[in-house]
């Protein structure tokens, strides 16, 4: 099962995850030049870390999560959030042209939700999603 993980990441990276990392990345940036965005700016770096290599992690709620997460949730969509949201959405149709692009291209759009709302959610392995709660 791990060499079934690695080798989907690793086709993962070459097709998809480096430029979409690099997406998260820049956003990230953008957020930590001013002060007040840079929670934003980790949240962008923790999901550039979780698209880059994502088989055999997942998010889930965190439990501290809170009315400040759903406020900030709703500035990241605004200015943030639908761009990194659409670069998922069109990389999964690239990737939908082709058989084996087919599990990579819905692998895609299951990021589309967190790349919409990142506060409050962690990066967790996906063997024990619900161990925390």
């Amino acid at each position: 099962m791990d060499l079934l993980r690695f080798l989907l990441n690793v086709v993962w990276l070459v097709l998809c995850g480096l430029w979409m990392a690099i997406g998260y990345a820049i956003a990230g940036i953008i957020c930590c030049i001013l002060i007040i965005t840079i929670p934003f700016g980790i949240a962008s770096f923790r999901i550039a870390g979780y698209v880059l290599w994502p088989f055999g992690r997942t998010t889930r709620e965190r439990a501290d999560a809170g009315g400040a997460s759903c406020v900030g949730n709703v500035i990241w969509l605004i200015f943030a959030g639908w761009w990194l949201a659409l670069g998922h959405l069109a990389t999964s149709i690239a990737l939908a042209v082709t058989i084996v692009g087919l599990p990579f291209a819905w692998a895609n759009l299951k990021l589309i939700p967190i790349s919409l709302m990142p506060l409050g959610r962690e990066i967790v392995p996906s063997d024990q999603p619900f161990a925390a709660r």
